[in-house]
């Protein structure tokens, strides 16, 4: 077994909530409002600390994207996926990208996922703009979801 080294993130970060290894840092988050099979997931532009699975092609409900499975690089808890390829050219922009379940991580804070937040979902922002998940719904993008 090899030596593990760590990247050490300076600033508020979500961590795995099982060693609590940072993974990504509050400011690289895209989206809190995301989905995932079932769940409610964060989008991320960056992700450390983390170590990838295969990859491997699924069709979610905006299409079909090549993935790659995360997982943490200390406890190996597997924590969501990134996006690869997307073969649809309207989610290209995910390309490149992290998704990561809520409930597998702690918040900056240093808490679970609540899931009370769920009901948030497609209310209206304090500045009165509608959130990145309703805009994106509307426009027939942003929810990817296993069909798995």
């Amino acid at each position: 077994m090899g030596r593990l080294f760590l990247v050490d993130l300076e600033g508020r970060s979500y961590s795995c909530k099982h060693c609590r290894t940072p993974l990504a840092l509050k400011d690289d988050i895209i989206s809190k409002y995301f989905c995932s099979r079932n769940r409610r997931a964060y989008l991320f532009y960056n992700v450390e600390n983390v170590t990838f699975g295969p990859r491997e092609d699924r069709m979610m409900i905006t299409g079909k994207h090549t993935v790659a499975d995360i997982y943490c690089v200390v406890c190996g808890s597997i924590l969501g996926w990134k996006y690869i390829h997307a073969y649809v050219k309207a989610h290209k922009y995910k390309e490149g990208w992290f998704v990561i379940e809520r409930c597998k991580v702690l918040n900056p804070a240093g808490t679970p996922y609540e899931a009370i937040q769920e009901a948030q979902v497609g209310h209206q922002a304090p500045n009165g703009q509608e959130t990145w998940m309703a805009q994106e719904a509307q426009a027939g993008g942003g929810i990817d979801v296993d069909n798995a």
